[in-house]
């Protein structure tokens, strides 16, 4: 019995539609369908990762990879002085979607901001760190 695909590996297979920003062979960048911020795009690996946790050694160039196609990103939409990469990893952390997939919320300035995956479950509304 074979897994069903993720939303997001049907998007890189071409399944269903969406703005791709970015590709190349380890990873895709497409708008977010539900943004919570005015620029708000995902970088998505086209390994599958299911949580960071699971990443393994051979995978760190990958994740790497990752977080330089997100910095690249922010200079290209304009946003490269200030913005927030997040990676969910847990259904208690607010993954809804099995892949690690880094999550830009892009503003011109941080305010306590509600924010939601791509899919519309609320995963924060406000995290203080102590």
């Amino acid at each position: 019995m074979s897994k069903e695909k993720s939303i997001f590996t049907r998007i890189m297979d071409g399944e269903i539609p969406s703005e791709m920003l970015y590709e190349d062979d380890r990873c895709v960048v497409i708008k977010d369908i539900n943004p919570q911020a005015p620029t708000h795009v995902l970088v998505i690996p086209r390994k599958n990762i299911p949580r960071l946790v699971e990443a393994v050694a051979d995978d760190e160039s990958l994740l790497g990879h990752l977080l330089l196609v997100a910095g690249k990103m922010a200079s290209k939409l304009g946003v490269d002085d200030a913005f927030r990469l997040v990676i969910n990893n847990g259904a208690d952390a607010g993954q809804t979607v099995f892949l690690c997939i880094c999550t830009f919320l892009l503003t011109n300035r941080f305010q306590r901001v509600a924010w939601a995956t791509s899919l519309g479950s609320l995963i924060a509304a406000e995290c203080p760190i102590r």
